[in-house]
């Protein structure tokens, strides 16, 4: 079942999606159904993950004293030469 959804959209936004949408041979219905589902689908789980991946997770250890929010601030300070 479907329903009319009515929106404000600012005009040039419009001219453009419905130029895409034409490029696409969809509607601009269409794109915003696709839009919306994939706003409101629920989050996949790290099956998405490519099994190299998976792999990866876990292999580097830290030490346990490591101060992860030290580091990084250390790394900006550098890179930014603050």
């Amino acid at each position: 079942m479907t329903t009319k959804l009515t929106l404000t959209v600012e005009k040039s936004v419009i001219e453009k999606a419905k130029k895409y949408a034409k490029g696409t041979q969809r509607s601009l219905s269409e794109m915003v159904q696709k839009y919306l589902e994939t706003l409101v689908e629920s989050p996949k789980e790290d099956s998405e993950l490519s099994p190299k991946i998976k792999k990866l997770a876990g292999s580097l250890k830290m030490p346990e004293d490591f101060d992860y929010d030290k580091a990084l601030d250390d790394y900006y300070r550098e890179k930014y030469k603050l």
